[in-house]
């Protein structure tokens, strides 16, 4: 085995692209510790034993964390610092942010009582780095999972989100009431909604921390993951059985070819300046919507308050 010089962070690897992506990583990087975020001490285990199975490269760990409380987001960031100082794990040369959820409503709460959809595909990722910005090497690279839904038009999601609709960060955190509320269509905007918090989130990190690369990253449309678990039965079928079909076309990507271009998105040279947006490796711009430095400041200080850290 390779003795790793270098560890790379990562969410989401356990179903899916993100599962792909780190397969790939594994296999492309032999000198690189995978130290990957899993819910649950026991599935943590059991997902690093499987990757290295699977890749034939025992450089992968697992730390405990639920996305969906801040206290875990906490304990793992507190984890990963402390094998750093006990120098368990070479030092941080990145973070691949691939978690997120979908939800069928834009009711439903995280441990912290955050709309979910919001705590866990921002909130989480604010706070994570927040905590452990400090401790990555110069010219460390974060790519975050983001979506085109955020676009908010029929040619970046064919009709299948509703459009972001952005108010202010407290607002957005607190999870909606009413019947309205327990719609999918209200799930789904929750979900865009979020996705264009990403592009604020990432804009912000790359002004606020300049010696490291942040990137914003869209998979496109990719059927048959785990995306939509938290939908009803005909919308799962659909999204599993139905829209693969697309996979042939330019319209979508499989999980595994997806996959394939994330993990490229962490160890291909740099694309652009930090805070850019990335669709499938191309360098192109986000939504006119998502350069709103009033929102992206709005973010930083709102998340800040909301996970109880120091605005900077």
């Amino acid at each position: 085995m390779t003795e790793p010089t270098k560890t790379l962070l990562m969410t989401g690897a356990s179903r899916g692209l993100g599962r792909a992506a780190a397969e790939r990583l594994l296999r492309d990087r032999p000198d690189q510790l995978l130290l990957v975020f899993v819910r649950g001490k026991e599935a943590g285990h059991r997902l690093a034993r499987e990757l290295a199975a699977r890749t034939g490269n025992a450089n992968v760990r697992a730390v405990s964390c639920d996305l969906g409380s801040l206290a875990e987001v906490r304990a793992a960031a507190e984890a990963v610092r402390k094998l750093l100082d006990d120098r368990e794990i070479p030092p941080l040369a990145g973070f691949l942010a691939n978690a997120g959820v979908q939800m069928a409503s834009a009711a439903k709460t995280t441990a912290d009582g955050f709309e979910a959809t919001f705590g866990i595909n921002v909130l989480a990722n604010y706070l994570l780095l927040r905590l452990l910005a400090d401790r990555f090497e110069p010219g460390a690279r974060v790519v975050v999972t983001g979506s085109e839904s955020h676009f908010g038009d029929f040619r970046h999601n064919l009709g299948l989100v509703p459009a972001p609709q952005w108010t202010d960060t407290r607002s957005l955190a607190r999870p909606a009431a009413g019947p309205e509320a327990e719609t999918v269509a209200a799930g789904r905007r929750a979900y865009s909604t979020s996705k264009l918090g990403v592009q604020y989130l990432v804009h912000a990190l790359a002004r606020t921390f300049p010696e490291i690369d942040v990137y914003a990253y869209t998979p496109g449309l990719v059927p048959g993951t785990g995306l939509v678990r938290d939908a009803g039965a005909i919308q799962r079928f659909g999204f599993r059985w139905l829209l693969p079909l697309l996979w042939a076309t330019p319209i979508a990507s499989s999980p595994q070819t997806a996959g394939i271009k994330l993990a490229a998105a962490m160890t291909a040279a740099r694309p652009a300046e930090s805070g850019a947006y990335l669709d499938r490796g191309r360098v192109v711009p986000s939504s006119a919507e998502s350069y709103d430095e009033k929102r992206e400041e709005d973010l930083w200080r709102g998340a800040a308050e909301l996970c109880g850290v120091p605005v900077g």
